[in-house]
């Protein structure tokens, strides 16, 4: 009997931690990685952080809409802000127009809903420079089939999208222009710089007005609706209710001309999403109208409120990774030396890792692993890492002469002893200098985990792309280079300390 209450017990307070452990969690917003989806998810995570109740953690530029829809389907995050034509298309995978009623039914299904009608629509348009629309005649999406030449260049995720190229050349017969994929941000200097003639953006795109460009006009209404509503998990109202209820606020106090400016803000004015949200709020809550424009020092771009922030996650995903690949690389350098056969099978993968693009590699990782985030980022930066350090092994042990491992073997030394006692420490140094080779190559790679979550310096590169802001690129590649440098030269002096001729 006592040991069924002590059992109990047991239950009852494991339950209580798991319970308590669920209450505490922080409530994560997620954002895409375009301007209005980094303000965007600035004011749902501001709101909630003055509720009161809760940790708010902002994951900001995560990537597409597949990625935001993985990360919340597996809880990584709770919500993020979305636009009902990308719903139905890209996520619902229909051509209906549908309710906000309907577009929950469908959802339902997926642990998910959508609410919250922001109070703007941001359809996709295709837009042109407007003296060569005037000088070719072109008013309507309809117009660019007689001018096959025109050189379009389109978002990646536009190219990829049903709502996006591939249904409109199905809806327009324009199966003869071909688009270049280009990052949304870099396509307008493209287009100012003549380099391309047609890009794709929307509505509420301060870009428009700044380089003189012509929306042309959706003549077969292929476009659907998008309206801005936030998507989350459908027990957050439940979990976070206080958060919930504060959010409700937000529903139509966005409208189309306040979101522009928003945009305008952040990307004609320089103001840090931070800031653009946090003067929409208080414009909101207090009737404030007067703006801060005053630009930001390059200083303050580099050590920012989050440079320390960024700095213990980069730092974090560089170590790790390249403690596994150390922990693994080296006992596969000495496998491709003892088993050469095997070894060439080990180095030829490992060498063509290094030629697959790290995007596509994070991608398969998210399907693979089920999640985003940190663990497929260290993951692959793991598989990056490896080459070297396995070439490197092979090499120090190959370097070894053989007169030296049969005077061990005459003297009486096991073949692992061999191997721990005299070969390892004799290769050491080419060892280490393939672990160098793999940090340096570590931490400018780990700038890309933020195009999934991760964190790193690479946000603040994401953020520069999505406003081509050259200041916000550079806050973020300098620490990067710092970090690869302060590495290299550490590893120097270890390289230094462990030479043949020093005396440690």
């Amino acid at each position: 009997m006592t040991g069924r209450s002590l059992l109990s017990g047991a239950l009852v307070a494991l339950c209580v931690m798991f319970m308590q452990s669920a209450l505490s969690a922080p409530f994560v917003v997620g954002s895409k990685r375009f301007t209005e989806s980094f303000i965007l998810g600035e004011i749902v995570a501001q709101t909630v952080r003055e509720a009161g109740d809760v940790d708010v953690e902002l994951k900001s530029g995560m990537g597409n809409t597949s990625i935001l829809l993985a990360a919340l389907r597996s809880g990584e995050i709770d919500v993020y802000p979305e636009y009902t034509g990308t719903i139905t298309r890209e996520i619902l995978k229909t051509d209906r127009a549908l309710t906000l009623d309907q577009i929950n039914d469908k959802l339902a299904p997926m642990g998910l809903r959508a609410a919250i009608p922001l109070g703007f629509n941001n359809s996709y348009v295709l837009a042109m420079r407007s003296d060569l629309a005037r000088q070719l005649d072109i008013k309507t999406i309809s117009d660019l089939r007689r001018h096959p030449s025109l050189v379009l260049g389109l978002s990646h995720e536009f190219i990829g999208r049903a709502d996006g190229w591939r249904g409109l050349t199905q809806a327009y017969d324009l199966g003869a222009l071909k688009p270049r994929g280009l990052d949304h941000g870099l396509a307008y200097e493209a287009i100012a710089a003549k380099k391309i003639d047609l890009v794709d953006a929307y509505g509420t795109d301060s870009k428009l007005s700044r380089y003189a460009l012509t929306a042309l006009d959706d003549d077969r209404q292929f476009f659907p609706s998008y309206e801005a509503v936030l998507l989350f998990r459908a027990d957050v109202p439940e979990r976070f209710p206080r958060a919930w209820q504060a959010l409700q606020n937000l529903e139509q106090s966005i409208s189309q001309s306040t979101m522009l400016a928003l945009n305008t803000r952040a990307e004609i004015d320089k103001q840090s999403f931070p800031n653009v949200a946090r003067q929409f709020l208080e414009t909101k809550k207090k009737g404030v109208t007067s703006v801060d424009t005053q630009a930001v020092s390059f200083m303050k771009f580099l050590f920012g409120p989050d440079f320390w922030r960024l700095s213990g996650q980069h730092l974090f995903l560089v170590l790790s990774s390249l403690a596994l690949a150390t922990l693994i690389g080296i006992p596969l350098g000495v496998l491709c030396f003892y088993a050469p056969r095997l070894g060439q099978l080990v180095l030829a993968i490992t060498s063509v890792i290094q030629t697959i693009p790290s995007l596509a590699i994070l991608a398969f990782l998210i399907t693979l692993l089920g999640t985003i985030g940190i663990v497929p980022a260290i993951v692959a930066l793991f598989l990056y890492a490896l080459l070297p350090i396995v070439q490197n092994t092979h090499a120090g042990l190959k370097e070894i002469p053989s007169s030296m491992r049969q005077a061990a073997t005459a003297l009486g030394i096991s073949d692992s002893q061999r191997l721990w006692l005299i070969e390892l420490p004799l290769a050491r140094s080419l060892i280490i200098s393939g672990i160098k080779i793999s940090a340096v190559l570590c931490v400018g790679t780990a700038t890309i985990a933020a195009f999934i979550g991760a964190g790193g310096y690479g946000e603040r590169i994401v953020q520069g792309l999505a406003l081509n802001n050259t200041q916000l690129l550079l806050a973020g590649a300098i620490p990067a280079a710092g970090l690869a440098l302060l590495m290299q030269g550490g590893f120097f002096l270890l390289e230094k300390h462990w030479s043949p001729g020093s005396k440690g």
